[in-house]
């Protein structure tokens, strides 16, 4: 009886969500991260498209949007419904190894639910893949920080409170947002415009999955382009024990933050894997949405109980 009562709650969660896919958000607006040239692009790369494959993995039965080639890098905001509004905005970055974005499991469908708690969803399409002869966060660390202070430049505009921007990433986009929190001042790149005289530090971090956040090979150490200080924001972190990146990556992080005497609120499940975004299956993992929720409120940045 317990299985068919469980069953039956994984359905009407996974018709709920298809419900809320199918009545997705549009952007309210979209704009380009630089008025000119993205710094140390010269020319297309290619031809921004999905670059999925027919053989590649369903995630809870239903295909992933990988997107390939991004060379003009953008913003799109997602405003919540005028009653829900708590004045929080959180950048969204997908994951996909640097390469690609998948811009619907961890950036569309994201945005939505951040919305049904009253957050200001922000979707950061960065640039990939890598840039050749460049480290694999170069070019992406630049779009965050430039999304992270074009949000707070705009943040009246926008309806936000300019002291409670935050940053949520998957897997690479999880090393990315973990990269914007430590490593804010300078800025990667020269400043262009008044939207660089503003802080790009997140006032909050959120990681799901993250990817690469230590050497496994040197004892699980700190990756070397983290800087873990009491500066660095409170940060939540989600992951699951038999996540083929490796559950050490999410905890030795934690105990890096410990020593900096960043609070931080982890969260270890036993299965799940990698790459389910928040689509919901029999693994408890997949309730992360619910956690992050929850610690939001306690900081004070949705409403609720």
């Amino acid at each position: 009886m317990k299985s068919v009562r469980h069953s039956l709650i994984a359905m009407l969660a996974t018709i709920a969500l298809g419900i809320l896919q199918s009545l997705a958000a549009e952007p309210t607006v979209v704009i380009p991260l630089w008025p000119g040239a993205a710094p140390g692009d010269k020319e297309p790369i290619g031809q921004e498209q999905d670059q999925s494959k027919p053989n590649d993995g369903l995630v809870a039965g239903k295909k992933v949007i990988r997107l390939g080639n991004v060379y003009k890098p953008t913003i799109s905001v997602y405003q919540p419904s005028a009653d829900k509004r708590t004045g929080t905005a959180v950048v969204v970055c997908p994951g996909g190894a640097y390469q690609i974005l998948a811009i619907d499991l961890e950036g569309t469908e994201v945005c939505d639910w951040l919305n049904s708690v009253g957050v200001t969803a922000v979707l950061l399409k960065y640039r990939v893949p890598k840039r050749p002869g460049l480290e694999k966060h170069t070019a992406a660390l630049q779009d965050a920080q430039r999304a992270l202070g074009l949000v707070r430049h705009r943040a009246s505009e926008w309806g936000i409170d300019a002291k409670k921007v935050g940053i949520l990433g998957f897997s690479a986009g999880g090393h990315l947002a973990a990269m914007a929190s430590n490593q804010c001042d300078p800025r990667s790149y020269p400043s262009v415009d008044d939207a660089d005289s503003v802080s790009c530090r997140p006032d909050f971090t959120v990681l799901i999955y993250p990817a690469y956040l230590t050497l496994k090979d040197e004892g699980d150490k700190i990756a070397p382009e983290f800087h873990l200080t009491a500066d660095t924001p409170p940060t939540f972190i989600a992951m699951a024990e038999d996540d083929p990146i490796r559950v050490e990556t999410a905890l030795f992080y934690a105990i890096g933050l410990k020593k900096a005497k960043v609070p931080f609120e982890l969260h270890i499940y036993p299965t799940g894997g990698h790459g389910y975004g928040l689509r919901r299956s029999k693994d408890l993992v997949t309730t992360w949405p619910q956690r992050v929720a929850d610690w939001m409120r306690s900081r004070g940045l949705i409403e609720g109980n």
